[in-house]
């Protein structure tokens, strides 16, 4: 007890000093979150040895001296597996990192020399960094929070049967038609609410694998030891008008409609409400990772479904400028970074429509932040580079290309397609000649991490703190 309340009492002296900071890496399934953080621990831990940092400065001005991973404050909370990813990126052929189930953190203690000190002194500071890794899908379930049950209802893309849902209807067929049948005044039998909620978290598990990103609730595809309860036995109801809000409230307890706001309320109290406030409240900077790539590959319906997840989630945040009160009492985000990842995964010469797309995918969110004033900055990135850009002779030309090995182990070279610098229209989608393909990380020196732009990053989001 002693020892919990002076690691606490520390922090907040720390705090005080600005010399600690909590970083949220954001991104939704399959984004990149495990690659990035991996790699970003990394890169700081090889500063002025094997890591390329050249678009840091304090790296490349000699000041960055490394860091070192120390006890984090949650000891509650398992620590992020560093050490099992970065052996299966140095594995024999190297592999992906295992994608996260849970939550993890991690703290590292940065060492550095201030800006303006001469190199020979030895006056040197420290910052104390902390790191969060979660499961993507569990982020999306930050917006139930701003819903009821009938709200959330009405919301869910299911419940809107346009032309440009037609193949997530589709992925969710076996739900809809029992949920169809279902009649919300009617008495509540357990068994089969749980038979339809099976259905509708399986018509979730087929649209992510078919590369759908807007999926709520996120407890449904990763439910851990909640497996089974009931709380995760609630679905919405699809026919439902916000003109029936009176007469559904008047319901008796034990009908459908009922039950299902019950398990609907808790879920928010129980599992979301916490998670929210015992992790998201208390950043300080953000990165929200997106895989853009994917989604353009994947075609308009999906592309648009990332387009809405993200709008949604950007919402859930708290943005502001901070003072020193805020720091302590009520943290803020008060810088953010957004990166497409996955940026080997194109020719260099694509890189900067990459980041206009992805300024156009973001377009009200990034105008509701610079108009608030809170510094924020586009990007495109590789947290760990798999290709290598190559020309190849077509017709005469130097044509880009790119090398790579697959992840079925075959090497390619080829050009992956341009990438639009704005939304893409209906003649881009008829047109498409995108191939975007999944390779595995590249062969690497022990000590030395390939990343795109990784260094651009860390200074955007640390760099202030370390003059």
């Amino acid at each position: 007890m002693r020892q919990s309340l002076a690691r606490e009492l520390n922090d907040l002296l720390e705090r005080s000093r600005d010399r600690q900071l909590r970083l949220a890496v954001t991104g939704l399934s399959r984004s990149g979150k495990t690659a990035f953080l991996t790699s970003l621990v990394h890169q700081l831990r090889h500063a002025g040895w094997e890591a390329r940092l050249d678009l840091f400065p304090a790296a490349r001005e000699g000041r960055l001296l490394g860091a070192k991973r120390v006890a984090q404050q949650d000891l509650g909370v398992p620590r992020f597996p560093y050490d099992q990813a970065l052996a299966a990126l140095e594995a024999t052929p190297p592999r992906w990192p295992e994608p996260t189930r849970g939550i993890s953190e991690l703290r590292l203690s940065i060492r550095y020399r201030p800006a303006g000190r001469p190199l020979f002194r030895a006056d040197t500071a420290t910052l104390t960094l902390d790191l969060f890794d979660y499961p993507g899908e569990w982020l999306l379930d930050l917006p139930l929070l701003d819903h009821d049950y009938l709200s959330w209802s009405l919301d869910q893309p299911l419940s809107n049967a346009t032309e440009l849902n037609h193949e997530r209807r589709a992925l969710f067929a076996d739900w809809l038609d029992a949920v169809e049948s279902l009649d919300p005044a009617a008495d509540a039998d357990e068994e089969q609410l749980a038979e339809i909620a099976a259905l509708y978290a399986q018509g979730l598990r087929n649209a992510r694998e078919a590369g759908f990103s807007n999926l709520q609730p996120g407890r449904f595809l990763l439910p851990g030891d909640l497996e089974g309860a009931p709380v995760l036995q609630f679905f919405p109801l699809p026919e439902l008008s916000e003109s029936e809000r009176t007469a559904l409230e008047t319901l008796p307890e034990e009908s459908v409609y009922r039950t299902l706001v019950r398990r609907f309320v808790h879920y928010q109290q129980h599992i979301v409400k916490p998670f929210y406030r015992n992790h998201f409240r208390r950043f300080d900077r953000q990165i929200v990772l997106v895989d853009v790539l994917s989604a353009l590959n994947a075609g308009p319906e999906r592309f648009e479904d990332l387009s809405q997840a993200l709008a949604t989630l950007m919402q859930s945040f708290a943005y502001g400028k901070r003072s020193l009160l805020s720091r302590l009492f009520s943290p803020r985000i008060d810088r953010l970074a957004i990166a497409a990842t996955k940026t080997d995964h194109v020719t260099p010469e694509q890189h900067a429509n990459l980041v206009a797309l992805l300024e156009a995918l973001l377009t009200e969110p990034l105008q509701d932040l610079r108009f608030a004033d809170i510094p924020v900055k586009a990007m495109s990135l590789a947290s760990i580079r798999a290709t290598e850009a190559r020309e190849v002779e077509y017709q005469g030309k130097r044509t880009p290309a790119l090398r790579g090995t697959t992840l079925e182990g075959g090497e390619v070279l080829i050009f992956p397609g341009e990438v639009p610098a704005r939304l893409p229209d209906t003649d881009f989608w008829a047109r498409q000649g995108f191939d975007f393909r999944a390779f595995r990380p590249a062969p690497h020196s022990k000590g030395e991490l390939p990343h795109i732009r990784l260094d651009a990053a860390l200074d955007w989001l640390l760099g202030d703190k370390l003059q």
